[in-house]
């Protein structure tokens, strides 16, 4: 069974996560954690309960939770509580910065921080070649987790 897994990322580096996710879903896995800008809208007018319910929705059947952080991740409160249900389901967490990935102007920013708490796996998408080993990362995370 293909291994299913949960972005969590601040919408602003929506274009930065669309690479990541791609890729991912190139080599023929499942994503889960996007959705396009109407349809949060829509979720979001009804109220932070019904976000965390969209987002406890879709980390249903994942068995990792992969950080995206860019330059404002830090600031998201709901990636925050993504990372914290994300550990209490027992999913396996790693992070990315994304922030050297170019945006659909051709720039980069810096990230904000780590995100993910020390004792989890954060890589550097360019310098690390997550293109490559993103695979690898999220099944160490998945078996560190016990997710097998």
């Amino acid at each position: 069974m293909a291994r299913r897994v949960f972005f969590s990322f601040k919408y602003e580096d929506v274009s930065r996560a669309m690479i990541v996710r791609n890729s991912w879903v190139t080599q023929g896995k499942d994503a889960a954690g996007f959705v396009d800008a109407a349809d949060f809208e829509k979720v979001k007018k009804q109220g932070e309960a019904a976000i965390k319910r969209w987002i406890d929705g879709q980390l249903e059947g994942t068995s990792v939770t992969v950080v995206l952080v860019g330059k404002d991740t830090c600031d998201s409160k709901y990636v925050q509580y993504e990372i914290e249900k994300s550990i209490e389901i027992g999913n396996g967490l790693i992070g990315i910065d994304v922030s050297k990935i170019k945006d659909m102007n051709g720039n980069t920013t810096t990230k904000c921080g780590r995100m993910v708490p020390a004792k989890f796996k954060f890589f550097l998408w360019n310098n690390d070649d997550g293109y490559n080993n993103m695979g690898d990362w999220i099944e160490a995370a998945a078996k560190a987790a016990g997710r097998t």
